[in-house]
């Protein structure tokens, strides 16, 4: 190697290094002014499992009690905020099928990646990619912005249904895109991007009906999962009871899981749901529970670890009960839930299935928002911008009924900023706390 070359790679390095530090020291210094809650750098925060470790959480607010700030947006979505260092990062929409706005063309429709501070709501910067047309007429409730980001310490990961894939670094520069698929559909896309090692994995089953793993540092395709059929819901990674890992989603029809590194299909397990799966979920001590499906069998748990058909020998239970659209939350030894039309709060036995309360919320509406478990409390947002605080345990108790009604629609899921909760709207983005 001559002196040149290896000058220009040490110095090379050298940058690289400076801004991977200082990147780690600026999320530690935000962890220091905003608590100890590690980054919630994803969908339903650092495992997917929408649980929190953070502390002092707010239990009541209102238009004009405990709210750090609010901001507008410039456009709507159904896709949840990003936690990453002193940033905050959120997607939404502009130039067609606005809530409220009659006209438009799909010519003008754009997906946004904003970058918003932390301390106050300020906008940092405005990514604006241009949709890859025809899309769809019109998305059936909740538009064309509902994958949630993810990120790292070097990049952030978007999925745009079929526009592609995209990275940009944090100061907002395109780094890669790649494309998953081409089909859509009137409901839209809505599975957010999971990281892993040195991949990202993206579930296209609306555009292509496949689970891809992408190299994070460049887009390509390292493999592909095909048949992913009917399946709205982001995947998990679970661990088995042997120590393996696994990548798992529901399609219709069955649980899937997959060698995270290979691709190679592990286990499915018959659902015995026969309708499109929406609902991500949740994994403890090896089991996973499932949720998804309007009628019949609308729950299940199966134990994760097995090979082959595992129907018949790691299928735990299924319960008519269940949850068409949001996701729940497990807390020791308890499932716990929303019913999305119902109104309806939901804790059953994770061991076997039986429900030990169903308790009907005054007012609730519809939900699409997904539990946030935190300081023993669980956090369900409604449509309208209704939050219901519950207490975290198998007895029901109420402890909150907080309101952000602002005309809007509250599609997104809670995320956890240090000791505040982050809701967003189809106008506004709330930090909710002192």
């Amino acid at each position: 190697m001559n002196d040149t070359v290896s000058c220009w790679m040490s110095d090379a390095f050298r940058k690289s290094s400076i801004r991977t530090a200082m990147c780690l020291l600026a999320t530690s210094l935000s962890l220091s002014a905003f608590g100890a809650e590690p980054n919630w750098a994803g969908f339903r925060g650092p495992n997917g499992m929408g649980t929190s470790a953070a502390k002092g959480l707010p239990v009541t607010w209102g238009n004009s009690e405990n709210i750090a700030w609010k901001v507008p947006l410039p456009g709507p979505g159904a896709s949840s905020p990003i936690v990453f260092g002193d940033r905050i990062y959120l997607t939404c929409y502009t130039g067609f099928f606005i809530p409220g706005e009659s006209g438009g063309s799909q010519d003008n429709l754009k997906r946004h990646l904003l970058a918003l501070k932390r301390s106050d709501g300020s906008l940092v910067w405005d990514k604006a990619v241009a949709a890859k047309l025809p899309e769809e007429d019109r998305i059936r409730d909740h538009g064309f912005a509902a994958n949630t980001p993810a990120a790292d310490a070097e990049r952030l990961y978007v999925f745009f249904g079929k526009t592609g894939v995209f990275a940009f670094d944090h100061d907002g520069k395109e780094l890669w895109k790649t494309e998953v698929g081409s089909k859509t559909h009137q409901w839209g896309t809505s599975s957010s991007p999971v990281l892993y090692k040195d991949l990202v994995f993206i579930n296209a089953s609306v555009e292509s009906e496949s689970l891809y793993a992408l190299d994070r540092k460049t887009g390509q395709e390292k493999w592909r999962a095909k048949g992913i059929n009917q399946s709205w819901n982001t995947p998990v990674l679970v661990t088995a009871k042997s120590g393996r890992q696994e990548l798992i989603v529901a399609a219709k029809g069955n649980v899937l899981a997959f060698n995270p590194d290979t691709g190679e299909r592990l286990w499915s397990c018959k659902t015995d749901i026969g309708w499109y799966m929406v609902p991500s979920i949740v994994e403890q001590d090896g089991v996973v529970y499932c949720l998804g499906g309007r009628s019949g069998v609308a729950g299940l748990a199966v134990r994760a670890g097995g090979s082959g058909d595992v129907t018949e020998t790691h299928r735990l239970w299924t319960s008519v009960k269940g949850s068409n659209v949001t996701s729940p939350v497990f807390l020791d030894g308890h499932l716990y839930w929303m019913h999305e039309s119902r109104g309806v709060a939901y804790c059953a036995k994770g061991e076997t299935g039986e429900v030990i309360y169903e308790e009907r919320l005054e007012r609730a509406g519809q939900v699409y928002s997904s539990a946030l478990l935190a300081d023993g409390r669980l956090y369900y947002l409604t449509r309208d911008g209704r939050t219901f605080v519950i207490a975290a345990k198998p007895g029901f108790e109420q402890l909150a009924a907080n309101d952000l009604r602002d005309g809007s629609i509250f599609n997104g899921s809670p995320a956890v900023d240090g000791n505040r909760l982050l809701i967003r709207s189809d106008k506004f983005l709330y930090c909710v706390g002192k």
